[in-house]
């Protein structure tokens, strides 16, 4: 394989592998709401709060303005406010 070529492969390879891994990075930051779902029987049945959720709440937390967007929470914000402070985890100023 000519020198060149060689080189050309070589920065192929490269942009190749920092693509994938800002898609990766993308995918990983993504919000999904279903990621909350243990929380939901607080958060509309007014169950006992459970650990998992408030462990839940905490890992996202840089997600909860996007959340607060999607219909189907808006109506259960002053409950989520709720719990949000029963977690001990700041309520979001968006």
């Amino acid at each position: 394989m000519a020198k060149g070529m060689k080189m050309k492969l070589t920065t192929l390879v490269f942009i190749a592998f920092v693509m994938f891994s800002l898609a990766l990075s993308k995918a990983e930051a993504a919000c999904d709401i279903q990621d909350l779902q243990v929380c939901l029987p607080a958060v509309i049945g007014r169950s006992p709060l459970l650990m998992e959720c408030c462990t839940k709440l905490n890992d996202n937390q840089s997600c909860f303005c996007d959340y607060l967007k999607n219909p189907l929470v808006v109506r259960y914000k002053t409950f989520a406010k709720e719990v949000l402070e029963a977690c001990a985890i700041p309520i979001p100023v968006c």
